[in-house]
C-alpha cells in the first residue's frame, strides 16, 4: 500500500513538472484591422494608459523607405481608433517604434533611424512625450553609432535595452547590453554579450522574483532564437538555444505565471503566432497562430481584464496594415 502511495506521489509530480500540462487552450475572440491609410503599415506596439490605448507604428510608402515614419494612434475601446501624432525625420528612414510609460507619466519611445546610403546604416534615438502621446521632443540619438537599441524596458529605476551591431554583416554582428537612468544616457552595462554572433531583435521580459528573460532573434548558422537569463544586476547572462527561427519577438507573463510570446514564425509559412515559452526546458510551443501571412508580425502585448490584446502587422489582406487581436485563454 505505502509502495503504491509513493508510486501516486511521483507520478503526480512528474506531471506537475510538466508545464504543457498546465498551458490554458487559448481562443481567438476577434481580430480588427485598426489601420491602413499607409501605403505600408508596420511594426507595431501597444499600451494601455489611464483609460485610453496607444499603439505606434511605422508608417512609408514601402517596407524601406526614405519616408518612414512613426504614427501614433489612440482609442478608448480599442475599437474605434484616431491618430494624434506623425513624427518625422528629414532624412532617416524611422523604424519599429517601441513605447512604454515612465513612472513620471511621461510617455517615451525609442526607435532607429536608417539611412540606406550610409556606411553607418542606422542610429537609435528616443522621443518623450508629456501630454499622453499628443506632442514629441524632437529625436535624440541613443546609445552607440551603427547599434540599434530595439525595445527599452523599465526596471525599477533603470531603462534596459539590448542593442545589437548593424554596421557589420550578419556573421559579425554583436550585442551589447545598455541601461539608463534617464532614458537619454545610456552605459554599456555589457560591453559584448557572451552569445553567439548574429543576432538582433529582442525582448527583455523581468519577473517577480527580479529575474530577467531576453528573447533574442538570430540569423546565422541554423538561425534558431536564444532565451537569456540573468539575475539582478543583470551583468551576466547564460544563454539557451529554442526550437524555432523567430522574428520581431514579444513575450508577457499571464497571472498564471505561464509566458507566452508573440513572433514571427518562419517553418511551413511566415505568419504571426502565439507561442507557450518554457524557461527550464528551453523550448517554445505554437499555440495560435493569428490571421496573418507574408511581410507580418512585430506585436505589442498587453493584458488587460482577463484578455491579451495583441497589435501587430501582417500582409495577408490586400497590403500591409495593422490589426489588434484579442485572446482569452480557458
Amino acid at each position: 500500500m505505502l509502495r503504491s502511495s509513493i508510486l501516486i506521489l511521483i507520478f503526480l509530480f512528474s506531471i506537475s513538472l510538466s508545464r504543457g500540462a498546465d498551458y490554458p487552450q487559448p481562443k481567438l475572440i476577434s481580430t480588427q484591422r485598426i489601420w491602413d491609410l499607409g501605403n505600408h503599415n508596420a511594426f507595431t506596439d501597444l499600451v494601455f494608459h489611464e483609460g485610453r490605448w496607444y499603439c505606434v507604428f511605422r508608417e512609408g510608402s514601402k517596407h524601406v523607405s526614405p519616408d518612414g515614419s512613426i504614427r501614433v494612434i489612440t482609442s478608448e475601446d480599442g475599437e474605434n481608433w484616431q491618430s494624434i501624432a506623425l513624427i518625422t525625420h528629414e532624412i532617416e528612414d524611422l523604424r519599429d517604434a517601441k513605447l512604454i510609460v515612465l513612472p513620471d507619466g511621461r510617455f517615451m519611445l525609442n526607435g532607429a533611424g536608417m539611412q540606406a546610403d550610409k556606411e553607418i546604416r542606422y542610429h537609435s534615438f528616443v522621443w518623450f512625450s508629456s501630454d499622453k502621446g499628443k506632442t514629441w521632443t524632437k529625436e535624440t540619438p541613443i546609445g552607440d553609432p551603427g547599434f540599434w537599441l530595439w525595445r527599452a524596458q523599465y526596471h525599477k529605476g533603470y531603462i534596459y535595452s539590448m542593442g545589437y551591431r548593424t554596421d557589420r554583416n550578419r556573421e559579425e554582428r554583436i550585442a551589447t547590453f545598455y541601461r539608463s537612468k534617464d532614458g537619454m544616457d545610456y552605459e554599456r552595462w555589457i560591453p559584448e554579450l557572451n552569445l553567439d554572433k548574429g543576432v538582433g531583435e529582442d525582448t527583455i521580459l523581468f519577473l517577480e522574483d527580479d529575474s530577467a528573460l531576453c528573447l533574442f532573434r538570430h540569423e546565422t548558422g541554423d538561425k534558431m532564437a536564444f532565451l537569456g537569463k540573468a539575475n539582478p544586476p543583470y551583468d551576466n547572462w547564460s544563454w539557451t538555444k529554442l526550437n524555432y527561427r523567430i522574428g520581431g519577438p514579444n513575450m508577457i507573463q499571464l497571472p498564471d505565471g505561464n509566458i507566452i510570446a508573440a513572433t514571427r514564425l518562419y517553418d511551413k509559412k511566415a505568419r504571426t503566432s502565439l507561442s507557450w515559452l518554457d524557461p527550464e526546458k528551453g523550448e517554445m510551443t505554437e499555440c495560435l497562430t493569428l490571421p496573418s501571412g507574408g511581410d507580418t508580425s512585430y506585436p505589442g502585448m498587453v493584458w488587460k481584464d482577463g484578455v491579451l490584446w495583441v497589435s501587430y502587422y501582417s500582409s495577408h489582406e490586400e497590403k500591409t496594415c495593422i490589426y489588434l487581436a484579442k485572446v482569452k485563454f480557458e
